[in-house]
């Protein structure tokens, strides 16, 4: 094996022992489902490893039996008197089989196995067999009982299952232990057995547990008709009844879809409009829905002719690919009216089985009729699955890919958009910074002179990612903070700067240890500490560099979206920060009292009349207003569609909201929002536009004031000045 292969492979084993460790501690140690009041007195090394050790015995049980977390902790008898057995687990029933566990945890992956393990677990297993209960401990003088009462009922399989936190094979020697003590149990037929888990199996086991449950799903087909290669399929009509019983199922239901549905849109009310008033018609209006799955049961009706009654098919592992948007206004209208259910819709059914890849080519295949935005297909990029699973599994927090997805919250994660554009900053080279401030499509585009591939090849880790979001939300937040403090040119960089400033304040933080695994986030504290006075330090020295080097009659948004430029700004004020050279730093762009400007354009006509949102972009209700947000939170916690709208290009009423599929202005919306929620202290008035969260994180009065490098004034149906929160 070469060095760089061995590297790789270390690299590997201690991610998994570090992402193996953090499930084990969550599902199992802070949840107190495995007991140490026995291990009082430990040191805080030894009782850790014998926690995990325990543990990870609950895990193998999980494994071999399928037992929930909570039934495979009831097993452990590891301590005292364990008689060298660390769990006994029993399955009862048609099929009895008896394990016997035996688990050995390593901190660095190199658990070993050692042949007196073998004989420990024999020693018990003689016990058990001839009734000597009394030698265990309490519970595992039960859990004895219990498994000799099941093997008496007849010939029981049991299984020695050793557990071993490591990734190479063990030793040969070692297996023959287990062979060779197996033939003592079984001179009289083959009953005792061996079983061994290592490392990678038990990654993958927790990986598992984070990973959603498959989706089953059933369709009563008629009439229909089927195709049987390449790969089984039945295409035919459903009921809308039961297609609005598959969103039961929630965001499950579109894993393989490269976007959730979008919510509310003009083009959905339309489809529930159908369903509701001229349901007999919608076969017709609707190109129907395409669902694949991984395998199928069918039930007929009739033998002879079975295409002349319905069929039943039960998808095992089933999403819908393709009519997304139809499944959840279906499940609207029918909850809204009864006459919905008896629609009927298009469905086609294809049985993919294993195949990944044609499964991937149908999914794209069947949505180019829609617009399909270059980000929707990253949701099938396996690299994007794989971050998924480490931010679970490392930091315990979510990552949203698909489009409309929601957004996960600040503390909870954090979604591909956000990730993309903090990495780009991150990156040692300004020109991304640059290429994104024109239009984040760059950031999905793929091959020598795209970016995605420079963020994503090879995957970064859940740490780089998540400490790069932390450093993007302290500068944006900072900038937010000091806006109002900047005019002219100061304020148009406080707008139109967000990239570069935070690629600068990168560049000037210790970023060594950003891609270091760190459970306790010290990185990102220290780190995010530094911005607000870096962001404010940089701000005069990156106008003064514009100034001089551009002239004072430059666009700063121009220089901000323009490669070369901002390769040569960032070299300026980098060279003048390490002393190299010198730069005038004054900060003559600080607002000064002044006399009352003319009344600014409204945002939302900024934002529809520069089409600066596309037709349905999702968008979510900010919490940066606490009082408001403990007002309403149980309110929102009861649906969490009150506090989701898309945006419509229409000039007084934009903002349709998920709750009820109607248009409202900004502030009109967070009025009425207001009163559905009976909050006794609301303001007289607000500014709606700060209130709506587009996917890059801005308001839509940030990106109005981005737009125009103006602050926006009140929405129309709101007084001027809108109160403090």
């Amino acid at each position: 094996m070469t060095t760089a292969h061995a590297g790789k492979g270390k690299q590997e084993v201690i991610l998994q022992v570090r992402q193996v460790k953090q499930a084990l501690k969550t599902v199992y140690l802070e949840s107190g489902l495995i007991d140490g009041s026995d291990l009082a007195g430990k040191t805080d090394d030894d009782l850790e490893k014998r926690m995990l050790s325990r543990a990870l015995t609950a895990q193998a049980v999980r494994i071999v039996t399928g037992f929930s977390p909570q039934e495979a902790a009831l097993t452990v008898i590891d301590g005292i008197a364990d008689k060298g057995i660390d769990a006994i687990a029993v399955v009862d029933g048609q099929d009895p089989h008896v394990y016997l566990v035996q688990a050995k945890w390593s901190k660095d992956g190199k658990a070993k196995g050692e042949r007196e393990t073998v004989w420990e677990l024999l020693a018990g297993l003689r016990l058990i067999d001839d009734e000597d209960f009394a030698a265990f401990n309490p519970r595992g003088r039960q859990l004895a009982e219990y498994a000799k009462a099941v093997m008496a009922k007849g010939p029981t399989k049991i299984t020695q299952v050793v557990v071993l936190m490591r990734a190479d094979e063990v030793s040969e020697g070692f297996r023959h232990a287990l062979i060779d003590g197996e033939k003592e149990f079984n001179r009289h037929g083959k009953v005792l057995g061996h079983r061994i888990i290592l490392g990678p199996e038990v990654w993958e086991s927790v990986r598992k547990d984070l990973a959603p449950n498959p989706v089953d799903l059933t369709a009563d087909l008629f009439p229909w008709f089927t195709i049987s290669l390449p790969y089984e399929s039945y295409q035919g009509v459903i009921e809308a009844e039961q297609v609005a019983r598959w969103m039961e199922h929630g965001a499950n239901l579109f894993n393989l879809n490269i976007r959730n549905p979008l919510g509310r849109t003009p083009i959905n009310n339309e489809l529930i409009s159908t369903l509701t008033e001229e349901p007999a018609s919608f076969w017709y209006y609707n190109n129907g829905v395409t669902v694949l799955c991984e395998s199928v049961e069918r039930v007929h009706q009739a033998i002879r002719n079975p295409q002349a009654r319905p069929i039943t098919l039960t998808l095992h592992n089933a999403s819908v690919v393709n009519g997304a948007q139809t499944v959840r206004s279906v499940a609207e209208a029918v909850a809204a009216d009864d006459a919905a259910a008896d629609a009927q819709v298009g469905v086609r059914i294809i049985v993919t089985g294993k195949a990944e890849g044609f499964a991937k080519r149908t999914t794209q295949a069947t949505n180019r009729q829609n617009r399909v935005e270059a980000r929707d297909f990253i949701a099938l990029d396996p690299v994007q699955a794989a971050i998924l699973e480490d931010m679970r599994a490392e930091l315990g927090l979510e990552y949203s890919v698909r489009r409309s997805e929601l957004d996960p919250t600040e503390d909870t994660g954090c979604s591909v958009v956000e990730a993309a554009c903090a990495m780009a900053c991150a990156h040692p080279d300004s020109q991304f910074a640059a290429r994104m401030a024109t239009t984040l499509d760059v950031l999905w585009e793929r091959g020598s002179q795209g970016i995605y591939d420079v963020l994503f090849r090879p995957q970064p880790s859940a740490y780089l990612l998540w400490n790069s979001v932390q450093i993007l939300r302290e500068v944006r937040r900072t900038l937010h903070a000091v806006r109002s403090g900047y005019e002219g040119r100061g304020a148009a960089l406080t707008e139109h700067g967000l990239y570069l400033l935070t690629h600068l304040v990168f560049r000037r933080l210790d970023t060594e240890s950003i891609d270091e695994p760190d459970p306790k986030q010290e990185w990102a504290t220290a780190a995010v500490q530094q911005v607000p006075a870096l962001v404010k330090e940089l701000l005069p020295a990156v106008a003064g560099a514009i100034d001089e080097l551009y002239g004072e009659r430059s666009q700063i948004r121009a220089v901000c979206a323009d490669i070369a430029r901002c390769r040569e700004v960032a070299g300026r004020v980098l060279r003048a920060a390490a002393g190299s050279e010198s730069l005038a730093a004054r900060d003559k762009y600080r607002r000064v009292p002044a006399q009352r400007k003319p009344r600014r354009p409204n945002a939302v006509h900024v934002l529809v009349d520069r089409g600066v949102l596309e037709e349905g972009a999702p968008l979510v209700l900010s919490t940066a207003y606490p009082l408001e947000a403990e007002a309403l939170k149980d309110w929102l916690a009861h649906d969490e569609k009150r506090g989701r709208a898309s945006w419509t290009r229409h000039r007084t009423k934009p903002v349709l909201w998920a709750a009820d599929g109607k248009q409202y202005s900004p502030s009109g919306l967070i009025t009425q929002m207001w009163e559905l929620a009976e909050w006794e202290q609301r303001p007289v008035a607000n500014q709606g536009t700060a209130r709506w969260v587009t996917e890059t994180g801005e308001t839509l009065a940030d990106l109005a004031w981005r737009v125009l490098g103006e602050l926006e004034e009140p929405d129309e149906d709101e007084p001027a000045h809108a109160p403090r929160d």
